[in-house]
């Protein structure tokens, strides 16, 4: 037992200490020493949360967040924009072919890394989606893909600053932050008035979201057959997780968008 003990901690050493960017321990959640439970902690939460909360509003009413959702939708739309906005900037410096990550401390190298922290942080934010959704009633919304989604992102994210801020990971940035921000923007107006609800462009966002996902298949997949330095542990895993999420954004798409279009005209 004491040897088991002793070799883990080895690895948590070898891994935390030797590959990871050392200029991420500065952040908030991301020190070498206990960033892992933090994040662990938060992400775990998220899923007790939902547990708690629908227990909490099984006998009471739903609450009216209108207020408050405009808030959030406002402040997604500006935050994904600006996330956008240095992403797409900085991709003009990178190649689709191979973008290495530069673990330098000059000014710029150093912004991105603030940027892919940010771009964290907004994946915690996200977490309040389901909140609403639940203290609202709307549990249908709440959905397997939903929860895995943004549980995901959240342990996804915080691997990406400790180990992968900068290079190839820049597009996994720009494209998710785009998408959220025309996702957002449209669940603003909605928001605000119900004749910015529009079904076609509901189900316009879950192919733009399937788009994304085909999209981060091909570029990270492409660098499995180069000789990149980029960290390939990357691909290898956000491969699979994106071919993941292709299937669960196609199996909705499919029930929502074609198999309910058949049945209503059909009755």
């Amino acid at each position: 037992m004491v040897l088991l003990l002793k070799k883990m901690y080895q690895w948590y050493f070898k891994v935390f200490k030797e590959y990871a960017d050392p200029r991420a321990d500065e952040y908030y959640l991301m020190a070498y020493s206990y960033g892992i439970f933090q994040m662990l902690f938060i992400s775990l939460g998220y899923l007790y949360l939902i547990d708690y909360l629908k227990k909490f509003m099984h006998n009471r009413p739903p609450y009216n967040l209108k207020s408050a959702i405009l808030l959030y939708n406002g402040l997604q739309v500006c935050f994904n924009g600006y996330i956008t906005y240095h992403a797409f900037f900085e991709s003009l410096n990178l190649s689709l072919y191979c973008s290495p990550i530069n673990y330098s401390t000059e000014p710029r190298h150093l912004f991105v890394l603030k940027i892919a922290y940010f771009y964290f942080l907004t994946k915690i934010l996200d977490t309040l989606d389901t909140i609403f959704f639940i203290l609202r009633k709307k549990d249908s919304h709440v959905s397997f893909l939903h929860i895995y989604h943004h549980f995901g992102m959240i342990n996804i994210t915080w691997i990406g600053v400790k180990f992968l801020g900068g290079g190839h990971s820049i597009f996994l940035g720009l494209i998710n932050s785009f998408v959220h921000t025309c996702m957002y923007t449209y669940y603003f107006l909605s928001a605000l008035d119900d004749k910015y609800k529009n079904i076609s462009f509901k189900k316009t966002i879950t192919q733009i979201q399937l788009i994304q996902h085909t999209l981060l298949i091909l570029i990270y997949g492409f660098l499995l057959f180069t000789d990149c330095s980029y960290p390939k542990f990357a691909s290898f895993f956000f491969v699979p997780q994106c071919c993941f999420m292709v299937a669960l954004f196609g199996e909705f798409y499919y029930r929502t968008y074609i198999k309910g279009a058949n049945r209503e005209k059909n009755n």
